[in-house]
């Protein structure tokens, strides 16, 4: 019998672990967290000292029942979740729930799942961190605070189902600054003049870079004209060449935020989707016969820092596979940023020697697009740099001077391995200074300057690590919550705040300037640090951010004015006069008259590039006849209700009001009923098949009904589904049936 629990998070670490320990080793996960605030009221005291009330997750009490049974029967309990604050909590948590059956706890952490590191964690246990622990509790009693006192306020004022955040909301408020910057951006006129020049059978291609000494800058056509003029009358000359060497040196192993960015950048992978693709390949991946082996290490980490044996196994790699001159003298270091925890090191491979091409049969898709990324990387952080021969001509016509530029990779370094972008050699011809060109054509083209460019996930996750906002285990989640809060949308890669979110955003900083104000939130990342390495205590932070808090929320609730109502346009009603206000309904944003409802006009509307509301026309569709109707013979049409069920009825109502359900023409599979399956829709909108016959009938499916025999059970119909995973397929909607078919 086992004398020894380790307890760990997730079920795919205990497969990895269990292959590294005898059989005095019991392993068990907790799935994650165990215990924590409520979710139907604050759970924490307010006043002097915040403490918060924990209870069981909903759902998590087989677990906890589990592990205090384990526990009662082992000698030693090893508590092992992530190497993180988050970890430490979670740790912390389960320590609480089982100490009464047993307290001989010790906490283990280790950043890769090597039997190295595990046993490395083992000989080396400690006592859980209080100040860790404390620095967890504290961000997540701060985090409540907001978020439960705030968001009610918005429900009042706004909408149902909102919410407000401490670092969410100004990760918002960056994405409404920069569509506002956008909205007040004054395109500039420029012309860009491109010369195809030739000498014998050499073409090249210079851009023009300078007029009477000066950057060139042509802001109007009457100045592109005359230029143009000007040069049809010069001799290009070949005025100078210019030649040096680059060193191009490689990009530090992956932090969090980096591999997140360039994982969006290379895959379109969103910051969450990369973080959960990199806990897989942490946790471990079935390799066949290898067995489930871990592949890369901790993936929540803002340092840069590489141990020493890792670095050792990359340039035993490096010199056997590649060759020495690959492998600089001495091994790379890396500065980790002054603001970074240093907790961890950097994301590389557990073995830097094992390549992705060795194990591409055993990972799905975006397992080895990943782990390729992140073994290139790392593999090319230990190589030596770059050298790039650059060649610059520099030619003259008259008072303008102009480049074409070359390049040549004299020695590729690094590049062998990685580039970030693909880097194309340009060979320029072999001429001499005073060669005299012809000019074959002069492209020149007319262009605006362009607004600043919306954030992309990368992008943003960038700008949060600059500013100090969030951590590096918290920026998907923010990201992922102004998606669901419908505060932003993803079009084409870029992150764009919806009316709801700006109109929120407008909101919050009125009324919580200093709690929206970048600094102020960064400073409050220090704090929480602080707390970490016990030079801060957890309540007094508590307290002192409770200071401003609990006033300026107070005269939030006074003074913060209510959008139910709508916001006012200048846009007048196309059928009363009076002004359009904007409303935030359950399918988004629309316009609505403010004489409603007297006058119930609606309309749905867009923003132009510079802000300003532009009514949308919906497109009339004609009716789709069905038919002739059975009372007057006019054509029967087509018809939705207000909820979304579709039903047919008569073209010439009022006159005639003939209507009827839209059948699927399936027959209603119950015994002895002779209805047809026919669609309605919930009050919420939602689209269900039921019988023709209810209510002496209830029968009723979700999806839509196919009169075909279930070959497994026999039940006379089977439903259309969709998912990812199968696509569009049939399957039998009688309970524990499971039988399924692709729809080719």
């Amino acid at each position: 019998m086992a004398t020894h629990l380790i307890i760990v998070e997730s079920p795919a670490k205990v497969k990895t672990i269990k292959k590294f320990l005898g059989k005095g080793y019991k392993i068990e996960a907790s799935l994650g967290h165990i215990r924590d605030l409520p979710t139907k009221e604050l759970g924490v005291t307010e006043g002097e000292e915040f403490l918060p009330t924990y209870v069981i997750i909903p759902g998590k009490e087989k677990v906890v029942n589990k592990l205090q049974k384990i526990a009662a029967k082992v000698e030693n309990i090893y508590l092992a979740p992530d190497p993180d604050r988050e970890g430490e909590a979670i740790a912390w948590h389960i320590a609480e729930v089982i100490k009464q059956k047993n307290s001989n706890f010790l906490r283990i952490q280790f950043n890769e799942i090597t039997k190295r590191a595990v046993l490395e964690a083992l000989n080396n246990p400690r006592s859980l961190d209080e100040k860790l622990f404390n620095s967890q509790q504290a961000r997540r009693i701060l985090d409540r605070l907001v978020g439960y006192k705030i968001s009610p306020l918005l429900w009042k004022k706004v909408q149902r189902g909102l919410s407000a955040g401490r670092v969410q909301s100004v990760a918002l408020r960056l994405l409404v600054e920069r569509e506002k910057e956008r909205y007040s951006f004054q395109p500039q006129e420029y012309w860009v003049f491109k010369a195809l020049l030739k000498k014998n059978e050499h073409e090249l291609q210079a851009d023009l870079v300078k007029i009477s000494n000066k950057k060139a800058k042509v802001t109007n056509e009457k100045q592109a004209s005359e230029l143009k003029d000007y040069l049809a009358k010069q001799q290009f000359v070949l005025h100078k060449i210019e030649q040096k060497q680059q060193k191009r040196n490689p990009k530090p192993p992956f932090i969090t935020s980096t591999l997140q960015q360039e994982a969006n950048i290379r895959f379109n992978f969103s910051a969450s989707r990369t973080m959960s693709i990199a806990q897989r390949l942490y946790e471990g991946v079935d390799l066949g016969e290898k067995g489930t082996i871990a592949l890369i290490t901790y993936m929540r980490t803002d340092s840069v820092r590489i141990a020493p044996e890792a670095q050792k196994l990359a340039r035993e790699w490096i010199k056997k596979t590649l060759g020495s001159e690959y492998c600089p003298p001495k091994a790379k270091k890396y500065k980790t940023k002054s603001t970074a925890q240093d907790a961890h090191e950097a994301i590389r491979p557990v073995d830097p020697t094992l390549s992705p091409e060795e194990i591409r049969a055993y990972l799905p898709a975006d397992q080895f697009k990943l782990y390729k990324l992140i073994w290139e990387r790392f593999i090319a952080s230990q190589m030596t740099s770059a050298t790039i021969l650059a060649t610059i001509f520099h030619i003259q016509a008259g008072k303008t001077l102009w480049q074409t530029k070359g390049e040549q990779i004299a020695f590729p370094g690094f590049l062998k391995i990685y580039s970030p972008g693909k880097i194309k050699e340009n060979l320029l011809p072999n001429l001499t200074e005073g060669t005299n060109f012809n000019l074959e054509k002069l492209d020149i083209k007319q262009k605006f300057t362009q607004p600043p460019a919306r954030y992309s996930e990368a992008t943003l996750v960038k700008k949060m690590e600059e500013l100090g906002i969030g951590r590096p285990s918290t920026y998907a989640t923010i990201i992922s919550t102004l998606l669901a809060r419908k505060y932003a949308l993803l079009e084409e890669k870029q992150l764009i705040p919806t009316e709801l979110g700006m109109s929120v955003c407008d909101l919050l900083i009125q009324h919580f300037p200093k709690l929206l104000d970048v600094n102020f939130t960064a400073k409050m990342e220090e704090e929480l640090d602080k707390i970490a390495i016990g030079e801060k205590d957890w309540q007094e932070v508590l307290r002192e951010f409770a200071k401003e808090f609990y006033p300026t929320l107070k005269a939030a609730q006074k003074e913060m004015r209510s959008l139910k109502n709508g916001e006012q346009t200048e846009i007048k009603c196309s059928k009363c006069g009076n002004p359009m206000l904007v409303k935030f309904g359950k399918n988004g944003p629309f316009l609505a008259c403010s004489n409603y409802p007297k006058c119930k006009n609606t309309s749905n509307f867009k923003r132009t590039e510079n802000g300003e509301i532009v009514l949308i026309k919906p497109e009339e569709q004609p009716p789709k006849i069905v038919g002739k109707c059975p009372k007057c013979g006019n054509p029967v049409v087509e018809k939705k209700a207000r909820t979304g069920a579709r039903f047919l009825a008569c073209s010439n109502y009022p006159k005639c009001n003939y209507t009827a359900s839209y059948s699927t023409k399936v027959p209603c599979p119950e015994q002895g009923c002779d209805g047809e399956l026919v669609e309605r829709s919930t009050k919420k909108g939602k689209i269900f098949y039921a019988c023709s016959n209810y209510p002496k009938c209830k029968f009723a499916v979700w999806n839509y009904p196919v009169a075909q025999k279930c070959p497994k059970c026999g039940f006379s119909i089977l439903v259309k589904k969709e998912s990812k995973a199968r696509g569009e397929y049939l399957a039998c909607p009688v309970k524990g049936c499971g039988y399924w078919e692709k729809i080719e």
